[in-house]
C-alpha cells in the first residue's frame, strides 16, 4: 500500500508549481540560502526554462518577497510604478512637472484595517476617531530617491523579486542598473533579478558601480547525478521506474535540460498508462524509443524555432549589411558540438568574411553591432522566450533556449539556411 498518492502533473512535465521531485543544487540552491543574509542584491541567471523560477521559490518563503514580472514595454518610471503597486500603493498622475521633465505621480496607500477607510501616505494632516487623514505623496517616478522614500514611509521590509528582466528595453535594464546602486548605498531593500543570460556580470556591465554589490548564481549547470536524482525522486514518488536504458540515453540526449528531462519523463508516463502514483511498483519504458520523445518534445516548439529564424533575420530593417541575418550562419552551417559551447566574436567574423558577399570587408565593427543589439531585436521582435544571447563579457554568442539547441540538431540545416536566404555552407 502506497503512502501517498500524488498526480503524475505533481512530478514530471511544466508545472505552474514547485514540482515534487524539485532537487536541491549545491551550485544554486545552497549559494543562494548562503548569501540571502547579507544584504546585497542577487542576480539568477541561465537558459530558458533551466529552474531559475523554481529556485526562487524552493529558496524563499513566499511572505518574505513580492514579485514583478517585467514588461518589454518599460521605461525605468513604468518599472519603478510597478513596484510601488506591488507594496499596496494606488497610483495617480499628478500636475505637477518633475524635474526629469515628466510628471509626477500621486502615491496613496489604502488602510487594510477593518472598518476603516482612510488613505497612509507621507505627511500626517489630520486625526479624528474613525483613522488617518493625510495628504497623498508626490513623486517623480524617475527619481531612485523618491521610491526609496515611498517604501520607507510604509515601514516596507520585503525583498523584491524582478522576474524576466531580460524582456525589459536594454535602456531600462542599464537605467536600472544605475538605480541600483543607490538602492544598495541609500536603502536597506534588496532585489532579487531574474534573467535568462549566461553572463555572470551582466549589470555589472551596464554598470561597473554594481562590482561588490550584487552576487550572481548560475541556474543554468545541471550535472547528469543531479539530473538523474530528479528522475528518481519522480520515480519513488510514482512507485515506479524507468528502465535504466531509458535514462541514460535520456541523460545523454538532453543537453543538461532540466526542461527536457521533465517533459521527457511525462510524456513516457503518459504512454505507458502511469497517471498517477502506482498501487504496485512498475518498472515501465522497456519498450519506449527515448529518441523519438525528446524528438516530440522539442518539435512541439518547431514553429516557434522557424518562426524565430525568419523574425530574427529581418532585423530592425532592410540594410546593405544584413548582419542579423548573417548571425544566424555560423549557428545554421557549423558542427552542432561547436553551437553548443557558442562563438567567439572572432570566430564569428572568420566565419563571416569567408561566406558574406562583402567578404573581407566585414570589420569588427560590423559584427559588434550586430552582436550588441541581438537582444534588443528579440526585444522588439516580441521573441518569448529569448534563443540568442551576447555575452559581452566574454564576446561570445550563445544559445539559451537549450530547446532549440536539441531541435536544431535534428533539422537539415540547408533547408534552414535557404528559409532565410542564406547561401548553402559548403
Amino acid at each position: 500500500m502506497v503512502e501517498k498518492v500524488v498526480t503524475l502533473e505533481d512530478v514530471f512535465g511544466i508545472n505552474r508549481e514547485l514540482p515534487l521531485n524539485y532537487e536541491e543544487r549545491k551550485s544554486a540552491d545552497d549559494f543562494l540560502v548562503n548569501n540571502l543574509a547579507r544584504q546585497q542584491h542577487l542576480v539568477i541567471y541561465g537558459s530558458s526554462k533551466q529552474g531559475k523560477t523554481s529556485l526562487r521559490k524552493h529558496c524563499l518563503n513566499p511572505d518574505d518577497y513580492i514579485v514583478i514580472h517585467c514588461s518589454n514595454k518599460w521605461g525605468l518610471d513604468q518599472l519603478h510604478e510597478a513596484v510601488l503597486k506591488q507594496t499596496g500603493y494606488e497610483l495617480t498622475v499628478s500636475n505637477t512637472i518633475a524635474t526629469s521633465g515628466k510628471k509626477k505621480i500621486s502615491a496613496k496607500l489604502k488602510s487594510m484595517i477593518p472598518g476603516l477607510s482612510s488613505e497612509v501616505s507621507a505627511d500626517c494632516e489630520e486625526t479624528n476617531d474613525t483613522g488617518v487623514t493625510t495628504a497623498p505623496l508626490e513623486l517623480d517616478p524617475l527619481d531612485v530617491n523618491d521610491i526609496i522614500s515611498a517604501l520607507n514611509n510604509i515601514n516596507f521590509s520585503k525583498s523584491i523579486v524582478l522576474e524576466d528582466f531580460h524582456y525589459l528595453p536594454i535602456e531600462t535594464q542599464k537605467d536600472f542598473s544605475v538605480a541600483l546602486k543607490a538602492f544598495h548605498e541609500n536603502s536597506k531593500y534588496c532585489f532579487i533579478i531574474i534573467g535568462v543570460w549566461l553572463e555572470e556580470n551582466r549589470l555589472s556591465v551596464y554598470n561597473g558601480d554594481l562590482t561588490g554589490r550584487l552576487l550572481a548564481i548560475n541556474a543554468d549547470k545541471w550535472t547528469k547525478s543531479e539530473l538523474r536524482k530528479v528522475i528518481e525522486s519522480g520515480e519513488s514518488l510514482l512507485n515506479i521506474s524507468f528502465s535504466d536504458n531509458f535514462k541514460t540515453q535520456l541523460l545523454d540526449s538532453c543537453y543538461e535540460s532540466i526542461f527536457i528531462v521533465q517533459e521527457a519523463c511525462y510524456q513516457c508516463c503518459q504512454q505507458e498508462g502511469v497517471h498517477a502514483t502506482q498501487e504496485q511498483y512498475r518498472e515501465i519504458a522497456n519498450e519506449v524509443d527515448c529518441s523519438n520523445i525528446v524528438t516530440n518534445v522539442v518539435n512541439q516548439q518547431g514553429g516557434r524555432f522557424n518562426s524565430f529564424l525568419t523574425r530574427f533575420s529581418e532585423g530592425f530593417q532592410e540594410t546593405a549589411l544584413e548582419m542579423h541575418k548573417w548571425l544566424l550562419y555560423p549557428l545554421l552551417s557549423c558542427p552542432i558540438q561547436e553551437v553548443e559551447v557558442g562563438f567567439r566574436q572572432a570566430r564569428i567574423r572568420n566565419i563571416l568574411q569567408s561566406a558574406h558577399p562583402r567578404g573581407t570587408e566585414l570589420n569588427s565593427g560590423n559584427v559588434t553591432q550586430s552582436l550588441q543589439s541581438l537582444s534588443s531585436l528579440q526585444i522588439k521582435k516580441d521573441i518569448k522566450p529569448t534563443v540568442l544571447d551576447y555575452d559581452q563579457t566574454n564576446l561570445r554568442l550563445n544559445i539559451v533556449d537549450k530547446s532549440f539547441l536539441i531541435w536544431l540538431s535534428k533539422q537539415d540545416r540547408n533547408e534552414l539556411l535557404d528559409l532565410i536566404g542564406l547561401p548553402i555552407a559548403e
